[in-house]
C-alpha cells in the first residue's frame, strides 16, 4: 500500500512540473538531499513518532524527485528546438520515417527523425513531424509510397510547434511535445526528394513497418466495407483509421476505450496462449522438465510484448504490459502476488520512463480504472457469481471515472454499463481474436466473418447512442469538487458485509454520495444584468466568437474547416461545453467563406441553435440546418437582459452575394451596454467600411473592435480606425499565416492610434468582461502559460 502512495508522490511531482510556466532552476534540487537523510535518520529510531515523521519526509522527497526528474528531461527535450530564423526556410535534410504515415484526402503525415542537414548553417530538431500535400494539378494518386524505416531525403519547410490556445480545449502543442515532436513543417515538391537506400533498420522501425504493412493489408481486403477502420484500430492502433462519425457512437455510448488497444486487449491475448501453450506443453508431457504454468506465463509473456510494439506501445499498453510482467516473474519464483503494490510499481515505472504521459488522459483513465477494478475485488467475503461480479466492476468503473470524465471532457455516457455490457463480450472475444487470427498470412478470409459481427454490433451501439439520454454534459466542474467527488466514490466501493446493505463494513458508506453532490450543484458564473462576456476564441487563421449577456449566447461565426476537422467539432464546441452553454439563442454567419462558418455545421449538429442570421445563401446546408434562418439586414436590433445587439450590415441581402463579394457582405454586428461596446465587422474592406461611415458616422465608436479582415491591407482605412475609435483592437489570424495577416501597416495604425493589440496566434483566446463601468481584458495565453509555449512580445508592440 505504501508503494502506492509513494508512487502517486512522484506522478503528483511530475504532474507539477507540467504546470509551471518556466523550469526551475537545478539548484534547488540539492535540498532534497538533506530531507532524505533526515528520512534515514527518522526511520532508523523505530518508534512511531520517528516512522511517521520519516514516511511523511518520504513523501516529500519523492514528490520533489518527480517534480525535479520531469524538469531534467523538460530541459533536454527543449534544448532540441528549431531557431526562429529558420521557420519558412528551404532546408534539405536526411532521415528515417520513424511511424506509419496517416493519409488524408490532402495529404500524407508522418514523424521523421533527422539524421543529417545538408543546408549549410541550418539548425533542425531531431524529431520533427511532417505534412507531404498532393498537388492539386494531379490525380489522388500523386503521393509517393512511403513506409515506417525507410531512410529519404526531403527538402522541408518548418515551424516551431504551435497550436491554438483557447479554455477547456487540449493544447495541442502540449501534445507535441509529449510526442517529443519539436518542430511541424510539410515536404517542398522538386525532384531533391528521394528516397535513399535503407543500409540499416532500427528494431523499433520494423514493428511500425509491420504494422504498416497489416494496415495495408486490412484495407486492400476490406476495401469498401464501412467498418474496416475499426478493425485496423483493434489490431495496430491506428485510431486515425476510424472516421469521425463512427467515433461520435463511440464517445456516447462511452465505448471509445474499447478502439485503443488498451490492457484488456493484451490480457486477453496473453490468457489465450497462456491457456493454449499451458494444454500443449502438459499433452507433451513435458511438465516434469519444466512447470507447465512457467513454460505457459513465459509464452503469454512473450506474446504480449510483440502485440504491445505492433500496437505502438501506447500508455495504457505499457501500464498493462509492465503488470504483467512483474506478475510473471513473481509466479516464476513462486511469490505471492498483490495487485495494488504491483500497481503502485508500474505507476512509478511508467512516469519514471516518460514524465509527459502524466499530461495525457489515457494514463489518468487507465491507472484509475484498474485501481478501481483492485478496489471492488479486494477485501470482499465471498465470491460473487460471474454475472454480479462483471455487473459490479461495470458499475465501479462507470461510477469511478464520472469526475475523471467530466474534468477533462465534460461530457460522460449514461448508457455505458449496458453498451459496454454488449460490446465488450463481443469485441474481446469474437472480432479481436479473429482480427489478430486475420494478420497471419493465409487466414485473411476470417475478417470477413469479424465484420458483419462488428457490423451487428456498431448497430447496436449506434441505436443506444441515439437514445435522448445517452450522454450527460455540464460544464467543466472546479478541481476541489472533482476530487471531493473521486473520494466519495472510492468511499462508496468499500468492501461492506454480504448481504447486509449499504451500511455494513465499512461505516456510512452512503456519505460517499454527499461528496459527490458539489460535482453537479455548482453553476457556472454568469454575466450579472446588463453585462456582457466575450470570449474571442482561437481558431487559427479565421473567426469565431461566444458573447454571452445574464441569460443569452450569441456565437459569430465558427471558424474554419478541414475536410473532416473543423474548428467548430475541436474549438467551438468544447468551450461552449465548459462554459455549461446548453443552447445557442442566437448564431451569426458573417459571410460563406469557409475560414467564419468551416465549423457551423459541427456546431448546428451538436447543439440546439434558435436562430441562424448569415449572409449566405437561402439553398445553403447551413441555411437549412436551422428552421429558423434569415438574412442579416441593416436595422435588425434587439435587447437581451439590458445589452443592445444591432446588425449595421448589410443594406440588401441579394446584390452583393448576387456579384459574388461575399467578404463586403459580411454580416457587421455592434453590442451596446453600459460599461462599453464591441463592434464584429467580419470580412468587410475599405468599399463597406465608407458605407458604414457615411450611415453610421459617430454611432461606429466602439470599446473593442475585432479587426475588419484579420488586418489585411484592403481594409481599417484611416479614416475607419480613427471613427471607430477602439481603446482594444484584436487581430484573428493563424500562426505564420500564409495571407501575410495581419500586415505590417495595419498593425502600426491601430499603435499610432493608441488601442491596444491583441493577435490570437500570440495570445490565444482573448477573453473580455464588460463589467462594473469598465471592460477587463486578459488572454489565454497568459492564463494558461507552460513552459513548453513561446513567449511573444506584448500586445501593445509591433512584434
Amino acid at each position: 500500500m505504501l508503494i502506492g502512495i509513494y508512487s502517486l508522490a512522484f506522478v503528483f511531482g511530475a504532474l507539477w512540473l507540467q504546470q509551471q510556466s518556466v523550469l526551475p532552476e537545478f539548484y534547488w534540487a540539492i535540498g532534497l538531499i538533506p530531507v532524505a537523510l533526515g528520512v534515514l535518520v527518522l526511520l532508523r529510531f523505530q518508534t512511531r513518532f520517528s516512522i511517521l515523521a520519516g514516511r511523511g519526509l518520504l513523501l516529500a522527497v519523492m514528490l520533489g524527485a518527480g517534480f525535479f526528474w520531469a524538469a531534467l528531461w523538460a530541459q533536454v527535450r527543449l534544448a532540441d528546438d528549431l531557431p526562429s530564423a529558420w521557420e519558412g526556410q528551404d532546408i534539405a535534410v536526411i532521415g528515417v520515417v520513424t511511424e506509419m504515415p496517416q493519409l488524408t484526402r490532402q495529404s500524407m503525415r508522418f514523424r521523421f527523425e533527422v539524421e543529417r542537414v545538408l543546408t549549410p548553417d541550418a539548425a533542425v530538431p531531431a524529431h520533427v513531424q511532417l505534412s507531404w500535400y498532393r498537388d492539386g494539378r494531379r490525380d489522388e494518386g500523386n503521393l509517393p509510397r512511403i513506409t515506417a524505416g525507410e531512410r529519404w531525403q526531403l527538402t522541408v519547410r518548418l515551424k516551431r510547434p504551435h497550436g491554438s490556445a483557447n479554455p477547456h480545449v487540449p493544447d495541442y502543442e502540449a501534445r507535441l511535445f509529449e510526442r517529443n515532436v519539436r518542430a511541424t513543417g510539410y515536404v517542398r515538391a522538386g525532384e531533391s526528394n528521394k528516397r535513399l537506400e535503407v543500409q540499416e533498420i532500427h528494431p523499433v522501425y520494423l514493428f511500425e513497418r509491420k504494422r504498416d504493412e497489416i494496415r495495408s493489408q486490412f484495407q486492400h481486403y476490406l476495401a469498401g466495407y464501412p467498418y474496416a477502420g475499426v478493425l485496423i484500430a483493434l489490431t495496430v492502433g491506428d485510431q486515425q483509421a476510424i472516421p469521425s462519425e463512427q467515433w461520435e457512437t463511440f464517445t456516447r455510448t462511452g465505448t471509445s476505450h474499447l478502439m485503443a488497444i488498451s490492457g484488456s486487449h493484451i490480457t486477453l491475448l496473453a490468457g489465450m496462449v497462456f491457456l493454449l501453450a499451458y494444454r500443449a506443453w502438459r499433452y507433451a508431457g513435458l511438465a516434469l522438465w519444466l512447470p507447465a504454468r512457467k513454460f505457459a506465463l513465459v509464452c503469454g509473456l512473450i506474446v504480449a510484448i510483440g502485440y504491445a510494439l505492433l500496437a505502438g506501445f501506447a500508455v495504457p499498453v505499457r501500464r498493462a504490459l509492465f503488470m504483467m510482467a512483474i506478475i510473471v516473474v513473481a509466479f516464476w519464483r513462486n511469490q505471492r502476488v498483490r495487485t495494488l503494490p504491483v500497481l503502485g510499481w508500474v505507476l512509478l515505472l511508467v512516469v519514471v520512463l516518460d514524465p509527459w504521459s502524466v499530461i495525457a488522459p489515457g494514463f489518468w483513465l487507465s491507472f484509475a480504472a484498474v485501481a478501481l477494478i483492485c478496489l471492488v475485488i479486494s477485501g470482499r467475503i465471498g465470491r460473487p457469481g460471474v454475472v454480479a461480479g462483471w455487473m459490479r466492476i461495470q458499475w465501479a468503473i462507470t461510477l469511478g471515472l464520472f469526475p475523471l470524465l467530466l474534468i477533462l471532457f465534460q461530457q460522460i455516457s449514461l448508457i455505458s454499463p449496458i453498451a459496454n455490457a454488449v460490446a465488450i463480450p463481443v469485441i474481446s472475444f469474437i472480432i479481436v481474436p479473429l482480427a489478430l487470427l486475420a494478420t497471419i498470412p493465409g487466414l485473411e478470409f476470417l475478417l470477413l466473418i469479424a465484420h458483419p459481427v462488428l457490423q451487428i454490433t456498431m448497430g447496436v451501439l449506434q441505436w443506444l447512442g441515439e437514445l435522448p439520454l445517452a450522454t450527460w454534459q455540464q460544464q467543466a466542474p472546479p478541481l476541489w469538487a472533482v476530487i471531493a467527488a473521486t473520494l466519495g466514490v472510492v468511499w462508496l466501493l468499500l468492501p461492506g458485509g454480504p448481504g447486509l446493505g449499504v451500511s455494513a463494513g465499512f461505516p456510512a458508506r452512503w456519505l460517499g454520495i454527499l461528496a459527490g453532490v458539489p460535482l453537479f450543484l455548482i453553476s457556472p458564473e454568469k454575466p450579472a444584468e446588463g453585462e456582457l462576456w466575450l470570449t474571442v476564441l482561437d481558431v487559427g487563421q479565421g473567426l469565431s466568437v461566444v458573447v454571452r449577456t445574464r441569460n443569452h449566447t450569441l456565437l459569430y461565426d465558427t471558424g474554419p474547416g478541414y475536410g473532416e476537422n473543423d474548428s467548430g467539432k475541436y474549438v467551438v464546441l468544447p468551450f461552449l461545453r465548459g462554459e455549461g452553454v446548453q443552447a445557442l439563442d442566437m448564431m451569426i454567419v458573417s459571410h460563406v467563406d469557409s475560414d467564419h462558418s468551416g465549423g457551423a455545421l459541427s456546431v448546428l449538429k451538436r447543439i440546439k441553435t434558435d436562430v441562424l442570421l448569415t449572409s449566405i445563401e437561402d439553398n445553403h446546408p447551413i441555411r437549412q440546418a436551422v428552421p429558423d434562418n434569415r438574412h442579416c439586414l441593416a436595422g435588425d436590433a434587439w435587447w437581451w437582459d439590458g445589452v443592445y445587439f444591432e446588425i449595421l450590415h448589410p443594406v440588401k441581402p441579394d446584390t452583393l452575394i448576387r456579384k459574388r463579394k461575399t467578404n463586403e457582405s459580411s454580416c457587421v454586428l455592434k453590442v451596446t451596454t453600459s460599461h462599453g461596446s464591441v463592434l464584429l465587422p467580419g470580412d468587410i474592406g475599405r468599399v463597406t467600411e465608407e458605407d458604414l461611415l457615411q450611415r453610421y458616422a459617430r454611432e461606429l465608436a466602439s470599446s473593442v473592435l475585432i479587426v475588419p479582415h484579420h488586418g489585411s491591407r484592403s481594409s481599417s482605412s484611416e479614416v475607419f480606425v480613427r471613427q471607430v475609435d477602439p481603446d482594444h483592437a484584436i487581430f484573428t489570424v493563424g500562426y505564420r499565416s500564409r495571407f501575410g495577416h495581419p500586415h505590417a501597416e495595419i498593425v502600426e495604425r491601430y499603435l499610432e492610434h493608441g488601442s491596444r493589440l491583441y493577435r490570437s496566434d500570440h495570445d490565444g483566446a482573448v477573453l473580455l468582461r464588460f463589467v462594473s463601468g469598465n471592460i477587463t481584458a486578459d488572454t489565454w495565453r497568459r492564463l494558461n502559460r507552460r513552459f513548453w509555449h513561446d513567449e511573444w512580445p506584448s500586445a501593445d508592440r509591433e512584434d
